[in-house]
């Protein structure tokens, strides 16, 4: 049985098949069509608004006053892009090469310079006070959000409202949430200027909320924490977060190496610089910096450079914890200070693999008994390691860096 409203939408899709000179049948599976998506977002709104109703009781059980409840959480809207971004996986794994050709760039280079030069006795101040060094707080603000000119626009209270209740990660996505409101409530920042990108992280230096509250420091004095407008606020908190992370005040991050023939990939242990340089490890130029823990890295495996990185590169690693980053921000700090980069060409030949490459080649290892975990497309730990040992039985070089060729061998 027809309603009117049934009858309504027929009379206006022959309307429409008229004006568009499509058939009535067409006009209205395309109405129709148009009348199911504004009903799905209707329910969407609805079912966002019940759920906010519940967070915004939780909230006020948290101790969050009622004024910023009214501020701060009252009309926030479901943000469809950023479940859309969320959910976005790239085809292509990413070489790191191609990472640090943008992240440490001619352009981010001179633009870095610049900005220490404007800011010199700040970031002076703050390698005083922090012990890290002027051009590596600078590294960080031009890696994070291009020196404050692309930090994003998205309300961090929506973005984190709608990663709680309809993203991949909704019980991380409301704590931090919590922590926004937190922020709020404590004077820091007003929640029209809480600005950020699409997944929650806010400012020149992309604090997530829980960082903020652990991390970020009034530079400035003037008694707010504000990481969105004070260079002397942002390089405070930058500094402080790599502190407390550990920083050794007079050490590098590291120094490109040359490994010795027959070098052994698979070691994964950390020995000091003496221990490395009996196995014949040598500085690319200069001396090797004296760590009593230090690392051999190889990202693009025995092809491409190789690094000995000591504990300041695993501070960098607790700020974003991938490798590729850990070495954007060494090198362009090394570049912004007028120190060389890396001297050894990177294997730019190899094709990259897809996620899905990843994943055959995940399954493979399994298939064969070297067993790395589910296959999800990312090259974590446990695929390198699997795959090293493959390697080694197949009388390769066990870098645990994944190719076409090493794919192809494998099926």
């Amino acid at each position: 049985m027809k309603t009117l409203s049934d009858y309504r939408v027929l009379t206006l899709g022959v309307a429409l098949g008229s004006a568009l000179c499509v058939s009535p049948a067409q006009a209205n599976l395309q109405l129709m069509s148009e009348v199911d998506a504004r009903a799905a977002e209707q329910f969407q709104a609805a079912s966002f608004n019940q759920w906010l109703g519940e967070f915004r009781r939780y909230a006020a059980s948290q101790g969050i006053s009622e004024a910023t409840l009214s501020q701060a959480v009252d009309g926030l809207r479901y943000r469809e892009r950023v479940i859309e971004l969320d959910r976005y996986q790239p085809e292509f794994v990413r070489p790191i090469w191609e990472y640090l050709d943008s992240a440490v760039s001619d352009a981010r280079v001179r633009n870095g310079r610049e900005k220490l030069a404007e800011h010199r006795q700040t970031a002076a101040q703050m390698e005083q006070r922090f012990g890290v060094p002027a051009e590596v707080i600078v590294a960080i603000w031009g890696i994070e959000s291009n020196y404050g000119s692309n930090f994003g626009d998205f309300s961090t209270l929506e973005a984190l409202a709608t990663l709680a209740y309809d993203g991949r990660r909704r019980d991380f996505a409301r704590g931090e949430l919590l922590a926004a409101l937190r922020i709020i409530d404590e004077g820091d920042i007003s929640a029209d200027q809480m600005k950020g990108s699409w997944a929650g992280a806010m400012g020149h230096t992309q604090f997530i909320p829980s960082s903020f509250e652990a991390y970020a420091v009034d530079g400035d004095g003037n008694g707010r924490r504000d990481i969105w407008g004070s260079i002397p606020d942002v390089m405070a908190s930058t500094a402080n977060y790599l502190a407390k992370a550990n920083w050794r005040a007079g050490e590098p991050w590291g120094r490109e190496v040359t490994l010795p023939g027959g070098f052994d990939y698979a070691q994964t242990e950390r020995r000091s610089t003496r221990e490395w340089a009996s196995q014949g490890v040598r500085a690319v130029s200069g001396e090797l910096p004296q760590f009593d823990s230090a690392a051999i890295i190889v990202p693009a495996g025995a092809q491409g450079p190789a690094f000995l990185v000591g504990p300041n590169f695993r501070s960098i690693l607790r700020y974003n914890n991938a490798t590729s980053y850990a070495l954007a921000v060494g090198t362009l700090s090394d570049a912004i200070a007028g120190r060389d980069g890396v001297q050894n060409a990177w294997p730019r030949s190899e094709a990259p693999l897809t996620r899905d490459d990843v994943r055959t080649l995940q399954q493979r290892l399994n298939a064969r008994g070297y067993a790395v975990g589910t296959p999800d497309g990312i090259m974590g730990p446990n695929t390198q390691s699997g795959l090293r040992a493959f390697q080694r039985d197949q009388g390769l070089t066990p870098d645990g860096f994944a190719t076409q060729s090493l794919l192809e061998r494998l099926r």
